[in-house]
């Protein structure tokens, strides 16, 4: 028997899109009213939600406006890698303030979105820690002037 492929995705039945659908729709749904919606017991739905954040299927969090909760300078950093992406993509990962690490194709190598306190605190982040990590070529900063939409809801099609 083949090992499976751990970059291949978990399979996940209808039911479990179902529930992922009603907990994107509120995170805070009981699971009893989830069991109601999508025809399970309340205890099934906990042990198959408890699965799917298990696999790194979903996460519940609270969605928050960066700017409301203190963090004043938001960024999406275009990075170009000299040679092999995944170790810069490793290190950006594990930093606090880096939010969301992408493998691109096309202009750039990967997308960074970085969070940050105020424009002193995103200085230092693109100066100091992330153009010196080895293997970055280059960079290029695209700071956000306001949050239009942000929203988590597309569903499971």
């Amino acid at each position: 028997m083949a090992t499976p492929d751990k970059r291949s995705s978990p399979s996940i039945d209808a039911v479990s899109l179902a529930i992922i659908e009603q907990l994107q729709e509120d995170g805070r749904r009981p699971y009893a009213a989830i069991g109601k919606a999508v025809g399970l017991s309340e205890a099934a739905v906990r042990q198959r939600v408890q699965k799917l954040l298990d696999q790194n299927v979903m996460q519940i969090v609270a969605v928050t406006d960066p700017l409301t909760v203190g963090f004043r300078r938001q960024a999406m950093v275009g990075v170009n890698v000299e040679g092999d992406v995944d170790p810069v993509a490793d290190a950006l990962t594990a930093m606090d303030e880096v939010e969301y690490v992408v493998v691109t194709a096309g202009s750039f190598d990967l997308l960074v979105e970085i969070v940050c306190e105020d424009d002193d605190h995103l200085l230092e982040m693109i100066n100091k820690r992330i153009r010196t990590l080895p293997g970055v070529r280059s960079t290029e900063s695209f700071v956000y002037l306001k949050l239009r939409k942000q929203t988590y809801t597309w569903g499971t099609r």
